[in-house]
């Protein structure tokens, strides 16, 4: 009889601690009214739903830019950055979108002046089975500062 008498305070206790948590004056409802009314303010409803995308992608660049990340190369600039992340390690470029990823995040460290960029870009590029030393992400900083982040 105790256990089941202890057992249902427990379950009480718990439900009301639950409520109580759920319950934060509203904030919910308002947060729902802000997202129901936040496509239609933007346009969202006549484009069929395009604009609250174009507006993620142009809030992410503008993340990556504030972050000191350069923006995705392409063509020619591109061909380089991926050069010279091969000629460090050919297994790196196997998967060119994760190394271009890697190389723009490795300007953003060299920009910010990372303590050790040598060793930010050995485990930055140590991926897929490929380990790297400190000596290669010194390579690779190099061949970076000469395509993709020369200002760093």
């Amino acid at each position: 009889m105790r256990i089941r008498t202890t057992t249902a305070a427990v379950v009480a206790i718990l439900a009301v601690t639950v409520v109580g948590c759920s319950s934060d004056k509203g904030s919910d409802s308002e947060a729902d009214a802000t997202r129901s009314t936040a496509p239609a303010a933007s346009g969202a409803a006549d484009s069929g739903g395009t604009a609250p995308a174009a507006s993620s992608a142009a809030d992410s660049s503008g993340a990556d830019e504030n972050a000191g990340m350069p923006p995705e190369p392409t063509g020619a600039e591109r061909d380089a950055v991926l050069a010279a992340i091969h000629d460090v390690n050919g297994e790196l470029t196997h998967d060119e979108d994760k190394a271009i990823d890697a190389a723009r995040n490795q300007c953003a460290s060299l920009d910010g002046g990372g303590t050790n960029p040598d060793h930010s870009a050995a485990q930055r590029f140590s991926y897929d089975g490929v380990t790297l030393t400190d000596e290669d992400g010194s390579h690779i900083n190099f061949g970076l500062r000469k395509t993709l982040c020369p200002d760093s």
